[in-house]
């Protein structure tokens, strides 16, 4: 089994995620990096990890930059003169998950060669460990934030509104709304404070999550409100009607703006994004690497998924949810975000879910390959499951990559063709499930 998922290592704290193992993955990455910075988000485990890592990187001689409680595209700015970044963040999931992301200096996450080699090295525990002169040190860097919020405002112009900023008691809070302030925002934050039991909401920043920043941007009469996950990668917004704008939606607005020749979407994306933007459309694997890869490879305009992750390449290659707030803020400033959320299309979307047993996914899988290139659609990509286009609407049908679970959705112009898509993927799926 893989020790590294699409966005780094995650697992349970002293269960999966262990300070032996965080240990050895710093061991691994000191034995290639001069030098690394590490930054951590607001989790009760953070000192705990970032101590197992730090002293994994100096036995190996790395020279180490602590950079503190800073969001993941903080920790990947001040990755740029090092070696490479360590962020320790579970990002959306519970309080009781730990995990290790790691960023190569161009604010791409390690890709899956750079990953497959951290983990040979960790299984085979053979690492560089240095004599005790050549060790490496501890350094504090004071001014990570700094930077980040200087890169953000160099690229973004004045904007006049009053934003409420949900901070999700994670890193963003000592960077967000100052960099909104900056652009000229009178801003209200909510969950301000870092704490890593999350008790204003958890991490994950969906519609059912945001109850109390929809009900206060409308309390305040704000012009929007930003909501961030547990390490600030990901960024939604709400509208100045209290509506919540999720991935789709901003994923074709950012697209629409910033996508000139050349975009780059996740195989989940709905087909709104086709519709509203003329650019062309790339569609990969599902996970930011994947999206970073490919916009790196196709030079790009623009990065992103329905999860909330946005990549702007002419700033990073990291998803940045602190960017991608000012980027809305500064849209919003010159039309209301009600009223561009209007102007994307909206098409009746169906998700459903078959389990399988344990131990039957090559198998399922197979079937499935089978299966699906027997049904008639105008294409079919295999870069992440299998993913149908029909003229009038599509279908994806993919493994669950944490559960026995194949997942569906169908998406079409009406709702009486999106039951049809997904009674003939249920039907195929159901025969490859028994």
């Amino acid at each position: 089994m893989s020790l590294f998922g699409s966005s780094g290592v995650r697992g349970l704290v002293n269960s999966q995620m262990t300070p032996e193992l965080a240990m050895a993955i710093g061991m691994a990455v000191g034995s290639d990096a001069e030098c690394a910075v590490i930054g951590r988000d607001s989790r009760t485990s953070g000192p705990m990890m970032e101590a197992a890592v730090s002293s994994g990187l100096m036995a190996c001689g790395c020279e180490v930059y602590s950079a503190g409680i800073v969001s993941t595209p903080t920790l990947a700015e001040a990755a740029r003169e090092m070696s490479c970044g360590v962020m320790l963040t579970a990002s959306h999931n519970p309080p009781e998950y730990a995990g290790i992301k790691l960023w190569n200096p161009d604010g791409m996450g390690f890709g899956l060669e750079q990953s497959k080699k951290i983990e040979k090295l960790v299984a085979s525990n053979r690492f560089k460990a240095r004599p005790w002169d050549k060790v490496g040190t501890s350094h504090i860097m004071m001014d990570a934030v700094d930077r980040h919020l200087e890169r953000i405002l160099a690229g973004v112009g004045h904007a006049k509104l009053k934003v409420v900023v949900d901070c999700a008691n994670g890193p963003s809070f000592n960077i967000t709304p100052l960099v909104l302030q900056r652009m000229g925002c009178k801003v209200v934050t909510m969950n301000s404070n870092p704490d890593g039991h999350f008790p204003g909401r958890m991490p994950e920043p969906t519609d059912e999550n945001l109850t109390d920043l929809k009900n206060t941007v409308i309390s305040t009469k704000s012009d929007l409100g930003i909501a961030h996950d547990g390490d600030a990668d990901r960024m939604v917004a709400i509208d100045d009607k209290g509506v919540f704008l999720g991935g789709d939606h901003l994923l074709a607005l950012f697209a629409k703006r910033y996508a000139k020749k050349k975009a780059v979407v996740t195989v989940d994306a709905s087909m709104a994004i086709d519709d509203y933007i003329s650019a062309k459309i790339t569609r990969v694997r599902v996970g930011d690497v994947f999206v970073s890869e490919e916009v790196k490879r196709i030079r790009a305009d623009f990065g992103g998924e329905p999860s909330g992750t946005w990549i702007f390449p002419e700033q990073s290659y990291c998803p940045d949810g602190i960017l991608a707030a000012a980027k809305i803020v500064e849209m919003a400033s010159k039309k209301k975000l009600s009223e561009l959320r209007k102007s994307i299309p909206t098409y009746p979307t169906l998700r459903k879910a078959v389990d399988f047993e344990a131990g039957q996914k090559a198998s399922v899988i197979s079937c499935l390959s089978k299966e699906m290139r027997v049904i008639e659609c105008d294409e079919l990509l295999t870069v992440d499951g299998f993913r149908l286009q029909f003229e009038d609407g599509w279908a994806l049908v993919r493994p669950s990559g944490t559960e026995p679970k194949i997942r569906m959705l169908a998406e079409a112009r009406k709702a009486e063709r999106a039951a049809e898509i997904m009674k003939v993927i249920t039907d195929a799926v159901k025969r490859c499930v028994k």
